[in-house]
């Protein structure tokens, strides 16, 4: 028999409280799987619960119904192994950059030679050699990112959750670290959901890119990306067969998205 997929969801479903007393359904009856290796992308209108799905995932949230599975087993907690990048670095303003990477290893009870050694390794991994003690406010944003992939990629994650990354960033230096990305990732063997909003991000980086419908949010389709690796982001979105899929997984999304400012216009109303 094969391995489990590294990440399943199986019909799950996640429902909040409201702040008015009722129950919001973010999520529902959602069934996906991720292999070792591979590299996902969730994209949905805004709101729909692509954020829920992470959280079930990383067991900071259990579902409601159904069930999460990491490795083949249900999580009951946070699982070993799983890196999660926010779309708010975590960087702490008060260290310099290598005491941030370093901060996860230390906290995991490595002896802080050890964690810094490994620290400086992942520093210089991001490109950020002789920034090693620097501090967060030295830094411009696109730094930052990197020092928030470090801490993240330090402890060597077998699962890599994405929450919008690198949404904050500029155009020019967000392809620049879509491309680190896939360079660091392509030498690992994690398994990777990446939420996103933007469609050319989730083609360029994904094996898979699964559309999430209007809130409640569910699986609408799942498209596979056939483009080889190694890529480069902005080579690759010039390609035909860039341009036919954007077109393709466009036509699907658009749908959720006019679905969800529809809603939105009538509730104004």
């Amino acid at each position: 028999m094969g391995q489990p997929p590294v990440i399943e969801l199986r019909q799950a479903t996640k429902r909040f409280r409201s702040g008015s007393g009722g129950i919001h359904t973010a999520v529902r009856d959602l069934t996906m799987t991720v292999d070792k290796g591979e590299f996902v992308a969730v994209v949905g209108p805004t709101g729909c619960g692509k954020s829920t799905t992470l959280s079930l995932v990383s067991g900071l949230e259990p579902a409601s119904e159904g069930q999460t599975l990491v490795r083949g087993e249900p999580v009951r907690g946070i699982p070993d192994g799983v890196g999660y990048m926010f779309q708010n670095d975590a960087v702490l303003p008060w260290r310099s950059v290598l005491d941030n990477v370093a901060a996860g290893p230390r906290y995991r009870g490595e002896p802080k030679k050890a964690a810094r050694e490994k620290a400086r390794h992942w520093v210089n991994t991001v490109g950020l050699t002789g920034f090693e003690d620097y501090y967060p406010h030295q830094l411009s944003g696109g730094m930052r990112k990197r020092v928030a992939l470090a801490q993240t990629l330090v402890n060597e994650p077998e699962i890599l959750l994405m929450d919008e990354p690198f949404g904050a960033l500029d155009v020019q230096t967000r392809s620049l670290m879509q491309d680190e990305l896939l360079r660091i990732w392509g030498g690992t063997e994690a398994a990777v959901i990446f939420v996103t909003h933007d469609l050319d991000e989730a083609i360029s980086l994904a094996d898979r890119v699964v559309v999430m419908t209007a809130s409640p949010a569910t699986i609408k389709a799942d498209f596979r990306i056939p483009l080889e690796r190694p890529r480069q982001v902005e080579e690759l979105r010039m390609t035909k067969e860039f341009i036919e899929l954007h077109k393709e997984i466009w036509a699907s999304l658009r749908d959720e998205v006019n679905r969800t400012r529809e809603r939105g216009a009538g509730n104004v109303a």
